[in-house]
């Protein structure tokens, strides 16, 4: 595993990986900094992570030299899950990103001494392929329009519908997301925000206020 960090410290471990460790397991906390490669595709996938703050994107690439990015992880999220003993993708940070760490021979010999243990790991695994059914579905059956709505509509979810939202990944990368072009984004959600159905707050464009999620949703049906 090649790991850029700041820093690194062992602790008990809380939240998430309590629910399915035990708060008597301990993992180790990293600090990446913005772009840091977490692993990389084809490296042995020993490592569970979950996010103390910050984003990170994970993504494969194509033969052509294009990004696909397959999914975005929040704060509290936990990945690294994988089926076989390698990563299938790579894993960076898209903005200073602090976790915590535990292998994942460690998670599996905590979770006898834990009841609740594999009934919380069934659901983060559900949950992740959910996501992967739903995001198969948006860059199959919509409009670049429709994408895009069906993106920030997810996010205002995710982020538990904050009046403000902000966007840690850039148009880029929203756009290696949801298959379309730079272009394509930029140009969606200015159709958004000209038919008032949301407003950028600041000059980045990071920070986004749903004004209109009812005509949002209506998008995405």
């Amino acid at each position: 595993m090649l790991v850029r960090i700041n820093a690194a410290h062992r602790r008990p471990v809380d939240g998430h990986l309590a629910a399915v460790a035990g708060d008597r397991a301990f993992c180790s906390e990293f600090c990446y900094r913005r772009g840091s490669e977490i692993f990389g595709e084809g490296e042995e996938a020993e490592y569970v992570y979950q996010i103390n703050s910050g984003a990170v994107r994970t993504y494969k690439l194509l033969p052509d030299g294009r990004r696909q990015i397959n999914a975005f992880h929040l704060t509290g999220d936990m990945f690294g899950f994988e089926n076989n003993e390698t990563h299938r993708f790579t894993a960076e940070a898209i903005v200073e990103t602090d976790v915590r760490i535990m292998t994942q021979s460690n998670l599996l010999g905590a979770m006898p001494d834990r009841a609740a243990g594999p009934k919380h790991l069934i659901g983060f695994v559900t949950q992740n392929l959910q996501h992967a059914e739903n995001h198969m579905l948006l860059l199959g059956r919509k409009t670049s329009l429709e994408r895009v709505a069906a993106f920030l509509l997810e996010m205002d979810d995710r982020l538990a519908h904050p009046r403000v939202m902000y966007l840690p990944m850039t148009r880029r990368d929203i756009a290696d997301y949801l298959g379309l072009t730079l272009e394509t984004v930029s140009r969606a959600l200015s159709i958004l925000r000209d038919d008032q159905i949301l407003r950028f707050d600041g000059t980045t464009q990071r920070r986004v206020e749903v004004l209109d999620r009812n005509r949002l949703s209506k998008l995405d049906a």
